[in-house]
């Protein structure tokens, strides 16, 4: 593991943001690649800069992470004013899928944050310094960040908050998303044979500037055919349920512009979580846990339906969902094993704990999910409530992004995809000093791999009743938000 930071105790100051209006809420901040994002419904947290950073590989990742996050605010200076989940000391994170990837999971302080959240919104200067922190220097400090890109609006104006904030309970019902428009710019070819049904042009740019798709690890007839060899594991009883992944990847000549891949995946995916951190951006549905206090919460998905699937249907399309998600044995068993696999891992931390009974349909503008939220209130182990960190530790992979049994299914998982996934569905979020925190799996993302090109990832879950085709196609709808993000017609 390795930690970069100045010596010293860190400062934090954290003032309100009270008489401020930020136009189109916290993504009005998203204006720099290098952004720290986390963003549901137009509010979260957003971070410019970074005064300290943890890196680390393998099976003790998130112990490591926990224990030096731990070490750096025990002695922090922290003054906040507004004291509430993800005010003074603040980490954003990003970990490796497995704990053999050489891929490094790491812990990012920013200088910078602004947070918005139930209808406060707040600016937090973070510093190693001795000199004294001021309201005046923080916001002077934010307006230099936002200066660095040329902005046609100052989103720091004196009119009053008009944000969208969050709920209290983030994990609330979910509501039909706002757009489902395909993104600027022109569209692209298919990977592979160029042939596949979901992508193709739609008009005719340079070819010096149209985007690029190409295959990743696998072709998609290879793919498929790790589908069916996964299928037959299965069927062989060494396990219940495996997640496989693939990859395609993006060449934009124009260059990838990360802030706008965030600035519309927050505004079509209000009802996901929207994340940036060092390269990595996706709009994730999924929450691995969140604490705030002694209350944890999670979202599980497992069950997917295109809803392209219900055009020229009969009826109201959520009709034809329930019926094909909601009735189909494949996809409430694929559910069942997801929430087991939460739950079990999440009793040894918990005193009381609940579930929904039945899952219900999560409507986002490319698919529909079979959904549950589960909450907990948390219990002392060795005497403290657990850290989001230690949550994480033994919670992760979940059946939902590795399969059942865990162990068995990530070694086929190593031996099918030929690929290491990074980050890719691993956690992804922040916490704070006082042990709060939020944690999505990081999925409907990618990686910026260099200033035009980008690697996209998308993962199916694996019965025994699945189909290699049905699971491709399924591949191509979570890869749409992506490549509408990119403007790549889907």
């Amino acid at each position: 593991m390795t930690s970069t930071f100045r010596a010293g105790i860190i400062k934090t100051l954290t003032v309100p943001l009270d008489g401020r209006s930020f136009s189109g809420g916290l993504p009005s901040f998203l204006v720099r690649d290098d952004v720290l994002c986390w963003t549901r419904r137009e509010a979260g947290l957003v971070g410019f800069g970074e005064i300290a950073r943890f890196t680390a590989t393998g099976p003790e990742r998130f112990l490591e992470a926990d224990i030096w996050w731990r070490h750096l605010v025990i002695e922090a200076d922290i003054t906040d004013s507004v004291e509430c989940p993800g005010t003074g000391p603040v980490a954003f994170g990003s970990f490796a899928f497995s704990k053999v990837s050489t891929h490094r999971s790491r812990l990012i302080v920013p200088e910078i944050v602004v947070g918005v959240r139930d209808g406060r919104a707040w600016l937090t200067q973070l510093t190693f310094d001795d000199g004294e922190l001021t309201e005046a220097g923080a916001l002077a400090a934010l307006q230099r960040w936002l200066d660095a890109d040329p902005l046609e609006a100052d989103p720091l104006d004196t009119d009053p908050l008009v944000a969208d904030p969050l709920v209290a309970d983030p994990l609330d019902a979910p509501g039909v998303t706002g757009l489902n428009a395909t993104g600027p710019g022109a569209s692209a070819a298919g990977p592979g044979s160029g042939n596949h049904p979901g992508v193709g042009l739609a008009a005719e740019p340079a070819a010096d500037v149209a985007p690029k798709l190409e295959t990743g690890s696998l072709s998609e007839h290879d793919w498929m055919a790790a589908v069916a060899a996964g299928v037959a594991e299965i069927r062989t009883g060494k396990l219940e349920k495996l997640v496989l992944a693939r990859d395609i990847v993006a060449t934009i000549p124009e260059g990838v512009n990360a802030a706008e891949i965030l600035r519309q995946l927050a505004v079509r995916y209000r009802e996901c979580w929207t994340y940036g951190v060092d390269g990595l951006v996706g709009s994730t549905p999924e929450m691995l846990i969140q604490v705030e206090g002694r209350t944890a919460q999670a979202r599980v998905l497992a069950g997917t339906l295109d809803r392209r699937d219900a055009e020229g249907m009969d009826g109201p399309p959520l009709e034809f969902a329930e019926r094909v998600l909601a009735g189909s044995e494949k996809q409430r068993h694929e559910h069942e094993i997801a929430i087991q696999s939460l739950t079990t891992q999440l009793a040894p931390f918990s005193e009381a704990m609940n579930a929904h009974s039945e899952p219900f349909i999560l409507e986002l503008p490319n698919v529909w999910h079979l959904a549950s939220d589960v909450k907990a209130e948390l219990t002392e182990v060795e005497g403290h409530v657990p850290t989001c960190l230690a949550l994480i530790n033994a919670l992760h992979p979940t059946a939902a992004v590795c399969g059942t049994p865990t162990t068995v299914a990530g070694a086929l998982i190593r031996k099918l995809e030929h690929m290491d996934r990074g980050p890719y569905a691993g956690p992804v979020g922040w916490l704070d000093a006082a042990g709060n925190g939020e944690w999505g799996i990081a999925l409907r993302g990618a990686v910026v791999e260099a200033p035009d090109t980008v690697r996209l990832y998308a993962g199916c879950g694996i019965v025994e009743g699945s189909l290699p085709e049905a699971e491709l196609a399924e591949t191509w709808a979570k890869f749409r938000p992506m490549l509408e993000s990119l403007g790549i017609k889907s």
